[in-house]
Parts: structure tokens; sequence; C-alpha cells
């Protein structure tokens, strides 16, 4: 076995003792004797380096490696009274070193290949990669405040905050340590993201070129048709959320400041809320979300303002970015319409209607302002963020089948928010209208909707309808709940919302697991579900009989 090896090996063992010092209290003896073999791994690595200095000789000198090697050997100089520091610079080396020799693997390599060539299939596989990982990790005991959290709840954590769903099994803000607080958060902002949309930003970003196919893929991803526009929208992706997720910080950071009294809380705070917001993940680090904010405006309008920026989709802030930018006579796109008009239909039309059935009812003892407040926010947050201002269950049986409609509709396309989307609501009522009209085209603001699009959003909705219905008969035959209250998360689950009427925690392990499936459905998209278990159709070269049905 080679000294590379060896290291390798020995670099992984004791990356699980220091796990192991980390996350239980050792007595002192076995402590002494982990820190000696983090510093016999500081040795071996000295002399890793002197055989390859010695063996490579000139060639050690124009290598990369070799910036590397004196780094790390410098770092170990001063760090060397640190011996888990030290140790965990060279296991970080070999960690990356291990990874790409991984990748360089031949059978690695077809299986990338093929990944590649399908990329609905890297889709779903990327983000169940991501969510077993955020699994081990909140699955330390470090990750918790109380000792070690169970297989499934951490499985349902991982997968609320990677799918930016926010439902809870424990409270974020009391059952989580700050490192689980952290991993959560960055599940939160990949999920966000897309690891798609990651991924291919990465790619645009270094002059990696795509495939036709990885290319058309990742427009239906973002829904951006316009293939001239797509890579300059790709590459901006990380900049206008970031830019948005930094003023949303600054934001709450200072309103939560003359709070605390305490900059550095404040700014945690503010960074945690600012992306779940922006991600419409509905995590929050207050046990009743926000309920302590009914009427603070800073805080409404703030978050409020995040969960639609979120919501709307990429290609919208861009679409109207460029707009504005353009001399006049200015044009919007029909997607840009559609999913302004829908949008605006959506969060105006559900807060006037909570605000008017709730007035008399859970907002009856609330002064005027704070009914507009509450309706307002209720509204915005079910673009499926899941943040609330007052407690869901208090809410009346009319306003809760709406809730549920709009939780079903969720956000627009290419956003980080989940559901049907605005635009498929769009075509659907574009197209009944059309029908009843008499119409033989559908159009809607001045243009024909293309016949491929109608028959998109009609299998999105029967399929994502389909998953609900499939839910919810699981849940009837293993919960004890009523139809309102599982029908209710169901629905929150598969449209990756995140409210809930308090049953959350009190699922067995069977409801946690199919609650568990339906938002990694609803994040990855029906029809990509229908994609990876079909198989690829092809034009038959002959047609079947027309035959009439009576329908109606």
């Amino acid at each position: 076995m080679s000294l590379t090896r060896s290291l390798s090996i020995f670099s992984f063992l004791v990356l699980g003792l220091i796990l192991l010092d980390f996350n239980y209290s050792l007595n002192k003896t076995f402590t002494t004797y982990i820190k000696l073999s983090a510093y016999l791994l500081m040795i071996i690595y000295i002399i890793q380096g002197a055989f390859l200095f010695i063996s490579e000789k000139k060639r050690f000198f124009y290598s990369f490696e070799i910036i590397i090697k004196v780094t790390i050997l410098g770092a170990i100089l001063i760090t060397y009274s640190q011996p888990y520091l030290a140790a965990g610079l060279i296991i970080i080396e070999e960690a990356l070193r291990t990874l790409r020799a991984f990748l360089q693997n031949a059978s690695v390599t077809r299986l990338l290949d093929r990944l590649r060539t399908h990329p609905a299939l890297l889709l779903a596989s990327s983000f169940a990669l991501i969510i077993a990982t955020g699994t081990i990790l909140l699955s330390l005991p470090i990750a918790t405040t109380e000792g070690r959290i169970n297989f499934l709840d951490a499985l349902f954590t991982a997968t609320s905050a990677t799918c930016v769903t926010g439902l809870a099994v424990q409270d974020t803000g009391t059952f989580f340590t700050h490192f689980g607080q952290g991993v959560i958060l960055a599940l939160i902002q990949i999920g966000g993201l897309g690891i798609m949309t990651l991924s291919t930003s990465l790619a645009l970003i270094i002059g990696k070129r795509l495939s036709i196919r990885e290319r058309l893929f990742m427009q239906n991803v973002i829904e951006e048709n316009d293939s001239q526009e797509f890579a300059r929208i790709i590459r901006n992706i990380f900049r206008m959320t970031f830019i948005a997720e930094g003023i949303g910080a600054l934001i709450l950071t200072a309103r939560w400041y003359f709070e605390f009294k305490d900059l550095a809380k404040a700014f945690y705070y503010g960074v945690f809320h600012s992306v779940s917001a922006f991600c419409n993940a509905g995590f929050a680090l207050f046990s009743n979300s926000l309920e302590n904010y009914q009427s603070d405006p800073i805080i409404n309008l703030t978050i409020t303002s995040l969960i639609i920026c979120g919501g709307i989709g990429f290609a919208v802030i861009y679409g109207l970015y460029t707009h504005f930018r353009a001399p006049p006579p200015r044009h919007m796109n029909l997607h840009l319409k559609m999913t302004l008009t829908v949008t605006a239909f959506l969060l105006f039309g559900g807060m006037l209607f909570c605000f008017l059935v709730e007035y008399s009812g859970s907002l009856i003892e609330k002064s005027f302002m704070e009914k507009i407040w509450i309706s307002w926010f209720q509204s915005v947050t079910l673009r499926t963020a899941g943040f609330n201002t007052l407690p869901i269950g208090q809410l009346s049986n009319a306003t809760l089948f709406l809730f549920m409609v709009l939780m079903f509709i969720g956000g627009s396309p290419g956003s980080t928010a989940g559901g049907i989307k605005t635009t498929t609501v769009g075509v659907l009522f574009s197209t009944l209208r059309s029908m009843l009209s008499g119409r033989e085209d559908v159009e809607s603001f001045g243009r024909s909707i293309p016949w491929d699009i109608v028959r998109k959003s009609i299998s999105i909705t029967f399929v994502t309808g389909g998953v609900v219905t499939l839910g919810v008969i699981l849940m009837s035959l293993f919960e004890s709940f009523t139809l309102r209250e599982m029908l209710f998360e169901t629905v929150s689950a598969t449209g990756t919302v995140g409210l809930s009427l308090d049953i959350t925690a009190k699922l067995t392990s069977i409801g946690k697991t199919v609650i568990t499936a339906l938002m990694y459905v609803g994040r990855i998209g029906p029809l990509t579900i229908a994609f990876l278990i079909g198989t690829e159709g092809s034009n038959k070269g002959y047609y079947f009989p027309t035959g009439k049905i009576i329908v109606g």
C-alpha cells in the first residue's frame, strides 16, 4: 500500500475519531489518544510531502500540488498547538483528492455521462443526494440541543429544507443548535436556487458548453423560451438572489437590533429569515413563526417583498429589469403579462377574501390595520412561503379551503416556489374562456397560446391533483386526524408551502414518510417524475381511426 493511500485511509480514521470527541463526552484518556492520532497524521503528511519532493524533484516545483502542500504545511506550523484544526486541513485535502479520484473512475464517468443525457434524472438524483447529505449532518449530536435526532425526523427536516417547504417536526429555533440551523439554512439556499440551476450557472460561468438537450431542458426548468437570453439570465440568477437576500437581511438586522440589543444575534436572525423568505421556505427561528409581528410594518413589508420576489420567478425579475431599461416604446411579452396578472389577482384576491371572511371571525379582536396586515401577509405567504402571523387553526373552513386552492396554485415558473404555477392557471383559464367563446385557438392578451403549452398545463394540473389525492388516501389509511387536517397538510406538502394545522409533529412514522415523499415530488415536479418512470415516446408513423366519445 502506497504512502499516499495510507495517508488517505488514516485521515478518514482520524476524522471519525475527531467527530466522536466533538459530539460525545469522552474521558480524558481517550481524548488524549485522539489528539495523538491527529499529531501522527501531521507527521505522516510531512513525510509524504518529503517523499513527493524527492521523487518528483523539479517537476514538483512546477505542479499545482506544491501550492497546496506549502500552504497546508505553513498552516500546520502555525496551528501545531491545535491538532484538530491542523488535522482538519489535511483531511479536507485528502477528501478532495479522494473525490477527484472517484470522479475519474471509469464506472463513475459512465454513470455521469448517462445522467448528462437524462437531465430529469440528474435533477431528481441531485436533490436526493443533497437531502441524504443534510440528513446525515442533522443526525449528528452537534446539530441538536437535546442529543441525537431520530433518522426519520432528520430526513423529514432535510427534505423540508431542501424542497423549501417549511413543515417541521421539531422547533427550528430551540431544538437545533447553530450548527443544525446552519445546515438547514444551507439546504434552503441550495434547494431554492435548484441543483440544476446551480450546476448550470457554474458551468456557464467557467465557459463549459452545454449540449442541445441540456440547454433545452434547462430552459424548461427556468421556463425561459428565448434561447438567446437563456445564458444571460442563468448568469444573473446568483446576482439577483444574493442582492435581494442581502437587502432583506440588512433591513431585518436593523429592525431586530432595536429589539435584541445584540448585533450578532440580530444579524443572524436577519440572514436566516431573509434567505428563508426569498427561497419561500418558511422556516423561522421563532416557535410561533412570525405571530409576534402581526402589525409590524417593517417585518411584514420586508418578508412579503422577499416572498414575492422569490416566488415570481427569475425570468420575470430579469424581464422586468430589461423592460424598464429598454427605450420606449416598451412591450411586455406574454409570459410577463400573464405571470404578473395572475399573481396580482391571487395576492389581492386572497387578501380581500381573508379580510372579509375573517373580519368578524379570527380577526374580530384585531384593529383595522392589524386586520389589513394579517390578511395581506397570509395571502402572500400562500405563494408557498409557509410563514404565518396568525394561528392557521383559528381560520374558518371557507378560508382554509381557499388557502388550499392558493397553495395548490403556488408561485410562478422558474422561481423558488412550488405548486402547479400561476401561468398554468392562466393558460387553463384562457383555454376555458376560448372554449366558452367558441374560438378554436386559445388566446390571451392578444396572443395565441400553442396547444403543446395547453396540454402541458392540463397534464401538470392532473398529475399534481393525482399526487394530492393519493397522499390524502394514504394519510387517511394510517392517520387519525380529520379529513380537513390531512387534506390541508397534503396540499401544503405537495405545494411545498409549509403551513399546517399543527399536526406535523403528531404524525406517525408512516405519516411522516408520506409527507416527506410528497415534499420531494412537489419540489422536483410531477412531470419530472412522470418522465423518470415513463419511456421516451417515438413517432409510430401511423394513426388509429378517429372515434367519438360523448362527454358532459
